[in-house]
Formats: C-alpha cells, sequence, structure tokens
C-alpha cells in the first residue's frame, strides 16, 4: 500500500468512527438528555473525554487531507 493510500484508509478510518461517536451521542442524548456540565464537564460516562477525542480525530482528518494534496494548513 502506498503511502497516499495509507493516509486515505487512516482518514476513511477516523472519519468511520466518528461518524459511531456522534451516532452514540445521539443516542445517549435521547435516552438521557446532555446537560450543558455534562457536555462540558463530564464526570463519568460516555462523555468523558468525548469532546477531546472528538477534536483530535477531527484535527488528524484534515491534517491527512492536507498531506495528501501537499498543502498546508497554515
Amino acid at each position: 500500500m502506498s503511502d497516499i493510500a495509507a493516509l486515505k484508509q487512516e482518514k476513511q478510518d477516523l472519519i468511520n468512527k466518528m461518524l459511531e461517536m456522534q451516532k452514540q451521542f445521539i443516542e445517549h442524548e435521547r435516552e438521557h438528555g446532555v446537560t450543558g456540565k455534562d457536555y462540558w464537564a463530564p464526570s463519568e460516562g460516555l462523555l468523558v473525554g468525548y469532546r477531546q477525542e472528538y477534536m483530535d480525530m477531527a484535527n488528524r482528518v484534515v491534517d491527512i487531507a492536507h498531506e495528501i494534496v501537499g498543502s498546508s494548513r497554515l
């Protein structure tokens, strides 16, 4: 597998994981509701680390997209 193909696969894997996280979040919200405190400062459950993990993956997807086309974020 070429470097570009590997990057494309990594990007797709991250996108798939992000979509699954969104699905789990929506299910959780429908079943339990989500307050601002639950979202911004959760102490337990599904949302602990959710925002940071999702943001890290989203940033990596952007970085990979730039690597694939040979551009830069800055």
